[in-house]
């Protein structure tokens, strides 16, 4: 953290922040900022000696919401960046960022895709089941902002796509968006873990070669979605062609 950094957290209903477990006001002639700017938030921090970045607590994870900033700072840095943002030169930079990052989602879809193909290792009788299981699986988990696990970095892009697929069959094929799971400590782990097991005996049938069950959820699954995807056709003939 930097040392002109100072951490502190919003407090529901009140125009106080904690900090170190203590109750603190923001200093006189400051001003709140909310977050959504990430260039006016760097600038900010950039242009003082002293600030406060407030965070939001979910449970255990924690969220940046804003910084407490000298009053008036703010509206000229967000000034001077509407200026820069109406250049061509800002424009064309902005267009060239679009391209870069969406190459990099293409090229990162690719490997995800291909990762998760490794993870199934179906056996070659089931080669075209695989090829649609993982492609639905990366179409669903690796868009940016979804916040699945295929979006980590933490975690190398092999063990990213284990988690998915069983993330995924967790929600598709099994009945855990629908199970009651009492609110005891460590439950809704042993829940997971448990699915997870017959989630894995699932797919060996498929690693091996065997016949699948008539009613196997993963196939049912699969061949609902295929179904949904087709086109819709209007009964009235100037309409046919079209998805309605």
């Amino acid at each position: 953290m930097d040392e002109k950094e100072t951490v502190v957290y919003e407090l529901k209903g009140l125009s106080r922040y904690s900090k170190d477990g203590c109750f603190v006001d923001m200093p006189e002639g400051w001003e709140f900022i909310p977050s959504g700017d990430p260039a006016l938030t760097r600038r900010l921090k950039a242009a003082v000696n002293d600030y406060w970045v407030v965070k939001r607590k979910i449970g255990r994870k924690e969220f940046g919401v804003g910084l407490c900033v000298p009053k008036g700072l703010a509206d000229g840095i967000a000034e001077q960046l509407k200026t820069e943002r109406e250049t061509p030169e800002y424009q064309r930079k902005l267009e060239a960022g679009r391209r870069r990052r969406k190459k990099e989602q293409e090229e990162y879809q690719e490997d995800f895709e291909q990762a998760v193909l490794l993870f199934l290792h179906f056996h070659d009788r089931y080669r075209e089941l695989a090829a649609k299981l993982a492609k639905t699986i990366t179409e669903f988990t690796t868009p940016v902002g979804s916040g699945t696990v295929a979006r980590t970095q933490r975690i190398p892009i092999e063990q990213r796509a284990r988690a998915a697929v069983i993330a995924w069959m967790r929600h598709n094929t099994t009945d855990y968006d629908h199970r009651y799971i009492p609110h005891i400590a460590g439950k809704r782990r042993e829940v997971r873990r448990d699915l997870a097991h017959e989630s894995l005996a699932l797919l060996e049938a498929y690693r091996h070669g065997d016949d699948a069950p008539s009613d196997c959820p993963l196939q049912r699954v699969l061949n609902a979605a295929k179904q949904e995807a087709k086109p819709k056709l209007s009964k009235t003939p100037k309409d046919n062609g079209f998805w309605l």
